[in-house]
């Protein structure tokens, strides 16, 4: 324990409070610009949670920035470069995870003034709108909404949008939410925590649905979430575990705020 350590625990003990003071770390790695997730502002609401699990365990919180696309966790997590991940799949096989947090879907985005309502993704409608959806890559098919498109034959009025964009500029996965605004699109089908979140800060009125059916073709379009530790990591995994379940409440309060839809 460091001599500023024991200035502050004799301090506080003369007013009767003794602080949380330790060495320890808590390394986390996430993407330096990627809301409402996180960024190197600490804005996004797993920086948010993350904050949680440190004070609660009684260790400062240190980030590992790296963006979010192929090799992040070959790169961060299992090269020992931090002991978290926030926001991974319960399912992941490339983490241990925590039990979820939280369970969200993908969900329609449109203009409330466009007279657009689409609820399905076998409504009729969806073959005349021109259609945005995030890619990882160059395939349509590479995620849940673009498969479900592509099994319909709806693929001459989809409208790609790159899950990544250039990191020169703020928040590059927003960029389907500005083009639903544009009128670039007539409805988007976005990943629900960054739908819910962009579209409560916009001056036009945007409706967001939850997509059915919730599976297409065996693919699922929710997903519950959770924190990843790496594979073996039993101790920290259970130690955050423990976290997530006393500090539920706030969680979901913090998800609330960011406007995060679960289901």
């Amino acid at each position: 324990m460091s001599l500023r350590c024991l200035e502050y625990l004799f301090a506080f003990a003369l007013i009767g409070v003794l602080p949380a003071c330790s060495s320890r770390q808590l390394r986390v790695c996430a993407d330096p610009n990627n809301l409402p997730f996180s960024n190197q502002r600490l804005e996004g609401f797993e920086n948010k949670i993350a904050a949680l699990v440190g004070h609660d365990l009684r260790a400062k919180v240190q980030y590992t920035w790296w963006a979010q696309r192929r090799g992040f966790f070959r790169n961060t997590l299992n090269a020992h470069q931090c002991d978290i991940v926030m926001g991974v799949p319960a399912s992941f096989e490339l983490a241990l995870p925590t039990q979820p947090y939280y369970r969200s879907t993908y969900v329609f985005v449109y203009r409330k003034d466009t007279g657009v309502a689409v609820r399905s993704l076998d409504d009729p409608a969806l073959r005349q709108l021109r259609v945005g959806v995030q890619l990882p890559g160059d395939d349509v098919a590479d995620t849940p909404p673009g498969h479900a498109l592509t099994r319909r034959n709806i693929i001459n009025n989809v409208v790609g949008f790159t899950l990544f964009g250039d990191y020169k500029e703020s928040n590059p996965p927003a960029r389907i939410i500005d083009a639903v605004i544009r009128r670039d699109v007539d409805v988007a089908i976005v990943w629900g925590p960054l739908a819910g979140y962009f579209s409560k800060l916009q001056s036009v009125p945007l409706e967001v649905v939850p997509v059915t059916p919730t599976f297409d073709s065996n693919v699922p379009f929710t997903f519950d979430i959770s924190i990843g530790v790496r594979r073996g990591d039993i101790a920290i995994r259970d130690e955050v575990q423990q976290v997530l379940n006393n500090r539920k409440s706030e969680v979901q309060h913090i998800l609330d705020d960011y406007g995060v839809p679960r289901v």
